[in-house]
This record gives structure tokens, C-alpha cells and sequence, in this order.
């Protein structure tokens, strides 16, 4: 399982600067309009600080994090959906992401254009959003009639029409589909999975603000309030790209001088696990130590099937050790002595500490 995640946004709301600092990139990052004409895809590996720590336990010669993809497109602009621009000719792009982040301007600088003299963070969201609704609109438009003939001498697909209805009047009335509730979205995501529709996806909103806005709680909680229920972080594009190029220690300590605990990139994938319901395990021994993306909630043969199918298909038990008691044991045998390692069946949950050796049978 691979997390993706698409970057949206106005021009010029700092969405190239970030995906620089989170990709440690070199795209254009202009102050003028649509400096980002294609789309723009960096792979990055997820910092886990578990990993050097089993390395050292089983003198792994390879560290293989979990990734997180990021697709960066042009901005969007008021109209995108009727053609104007360039956002909307490639929000095909990111159609297939897991999540979507929404990069809301909210610093000030004289010396960075907007495309609106009347700037607010609200009326950019509205932007954003009603654009989003109107390319969804148009999905669903083209699908709908199509559907309603097939039903005509299929019953089984009225419930689908049905559906397909009420999503139109919904977007209809400019709601974007994640306003509908986590329940309603996991109800009908199946069957509306092969539409790939925009706003039925989570969505993140990333407010990038002035630096002296990261610790003004005033002003997060104005901001925080506009997308409310939603997740929102708050992140200074300027600090993410001095971080660049940094070692831990300088970062950490840049960090401080801000009083931020945390990068951009670590904010945003915990953002973005917790608001998908993704964890992580681990698989450790002498070639590697690798820490592979699951559900929270699967099980160990569903984990399996992540490394491989086969994996799933054949799985007959797992060997599970809760990292932190592995660590503290110092090897394997260690903590097998002292009773700290189980072997679990096909329908153990796992844990996001877990560190898994899976037992399968492949036939041919």
C-alpha cells in the first residue's frame, strides 16, 4: 500500500516552495502566476527513527522506509472547471491519491503576488473547494446518464442511480462530498471508487503562514475555525526551506529557535495517516529492515498480502514482537527468552510497533 497525497491550491500560496522543502526538490517557484505548468511527483521516505535502532539490533545492511508520493499541480484559479488557467487541464493527476492537501495562503507579503487584490484565506478555500465540486460535477454528469439506461433492464443498479443522484444535488448545490461525513463516504466509497471523484476524498488543509504566526495560537484558532471539523496544520513555507540540506542536529535546532517540535513533512504525514487510518509495521533481519504501510484494523494476513499476494493467500501464522520490548531486550533471542514473542493466526489485528516474520505456503 502506497500513501499519495495531492497538493492544491491557488498560485502563488507558497504550494511549489513547500513541495521543494518536502521533497527536496528543485521545481520552478516563481512569484507570478502558474510558474508550475506539469505536474510535478516526488517520492519521499517517511523519517522513522525505529529503523536505525532495529538496524543496529540485526546488523541490517539496508534501511527501507515506507514512502509517501506528493503531486504537486498547477493553481487553481476561479473558473478552472470552464477552462480557465492551467489547474484544472491536470487535476486528472491526482485523481488517484490516497488525500488532498489544500495549501491556504495566510502570510503577508507585499512582494508576492496574488490572483485577487482581495485576498483572504477564506475566499480561497471557496476557490479551491467550488472548483473541485464543478469538475466533480462534471464526472458525475457524464456518468449518470449512462447508469440510468443500464437500469432500465438492470434493477440492480437503481441503488446506483440512485446514489449518482444524490451526489448531483449535492454538488449541485456546491457541497463538496467530504462535507457529507466520514460514515457517509465510507458507505458508498465502493461504489463510487472507479469515479475517482475529488471530494469524496480526505482532505488536509495546510495553512501556510508568517513565521511569527507558528506559535500565535489567536491566530491558528481564526484560521482552524474556517475549515472546521477538517484537519488543518500550519506550517511557514520559508522555515521548510531553510530546513533544507540540514542535518538532523541544525534542523532540530532551527526547529527550536521557531518553537516547532516538528518538520512540514512529519506534520503532514501524521496528518495524513491519522485522517486515512494508516499505520505502520516492520520486518526486520540482516539484509534489511523495512517498514511497510497497512490499514489500521488489518489483519496479519491482510499485512502480509502488502509485502506480496501470495503472502496472504498462503499465510499460516506470524511471529510478532512489539518493538519497544525488542529493543529493550537487546536481540530477538532476548526477548524470546524473556516471553516477549508470540506467534498469532490469520485473525490477529495488528499494532503499529509490531515487528513481523510471516509464515506462508506458496503452492504451485
Amino acid at each position: 500500500m502506497s500513501l499519495s497525497i495531492g497538493i492544491v491550491g491557488l498560485p502563488n500560496v507558497g504550494k511549489s516552495t513547500l513541495f521543494n522543502a518536502l521533497t527536496d526538490n528543485n521545481i520552478l517557484a516563481a512569484n507570478y502566476p502558474f510558474a508550475t505548468i506539469e505536474p510535478n511527483t516526488g517520492i519521499v521516505a517517511i523519517p522513522d527513527e525505529r529503523l536505525p535502532k532495529l538496524a543496529k539490533v540485526y546488523g541490517s545492511q539496508k534501511l527501507l522506509p515506507a514512502t509517501v508520493t506528493f503531486v504537486d499541480i498547477a493553481g487553481l484559479v476561479a473558473g478552472a472547471s470552464q477552462g480557465e488557467g492551467l489547474g484544472n487541464k491536470f487535476l486528472s493527476h491526482i485523481r488517484s491519491t490516497s488525500a488532498i492537501v489544500q495549501v491556504v495562503r495566510a502570510f503577508s507579503d507585499g512582494n508576492v503576488q496574488h490572483v485577487d487584490d482581495d485576498h483572504s484565506p477564506s475566499k480561497d478555500i471557496d476557490v479551491i473547494n467550488t472548483e473541485l465540486v464543478l469538475a466533480d460535477l462534471q464526472t458525475v454528469e457524464k456518468r449518470l446518464p449512462q447508469v440510468e439506461k443500464l437500469a432500465k433492464s438492470d434493477a440492480k443498479l437503481r441503488p446506483v442511480v440512485e446514489l449518482l443522484q444524490d451526489v448531483k444535488s449535492s454538488l449541485d448545490s456546491g457541497q463538496p462530498l467530504f462535507q457529507k461525513g466520514d460514515d457517509w463516504r465510507e458507505k458508498n466509497a465502493e461504489l463510487l471508487q472507479d469515479l475517482h471523484l475529488l471530494t469524496m476524498k480526505p482532505i488536509i488543509y495546510l495553512f501556510n503562514v508568517d513565521e511569527d504566526d507558528l506559535n500565535n495560537d489567536a491566530r491558528k484558532q481564526e484560521l482552524s475555525q474556517l475549515v472546521a471539523p477538517a484537519k488543518c496544520l500550519f506550517v511557514c513555507a520559508k522555515l521548510e526551506s531553510e530546513l533544507r540540506g540540514l542535518d538532523e542536529t541544525d534542523r532540530q535546532e532551527l526547529l527550536d529557535s521557531y518553537g516547532v517540535e516538528e518538520s512540514g513533512l512529519v506534520q503532514l504525514i501524521h496528518a495524513a495517516y491519522d485522517t486515512l487510518g494508516l499505520q505502520s509495521y516492520l520486518t526486520a533481519g540482516e539484509k534489511e529492515i523495512r517498514a511497510w504501510t497497512i490499514n489500521q484494523g488489518d489483519t496479519a494476513p491482510q499485512a502480509a498480502g502488502v509485502i506480496h499476494t501470495d503472502f496472504e493467500k498462503g499465510f499460516i501464522a506470524a511471529q510478532v514482537i512489539d518493538y519497544n520490548d525488542l529493543i529493550e531486550a537487546g536481540s530477538e533471542t532476548a526477548a524470546k527468552q524473556q516471553g516477549k514473542v508470540a506467534t498469532v493466526g490469520k485473525d490477529y489485528v495488528m499494532q503499529p510497533n509490531d515487528v513481523v516474520e510471516f509464515r506462508f505456503n506458496v503452492s504451485k
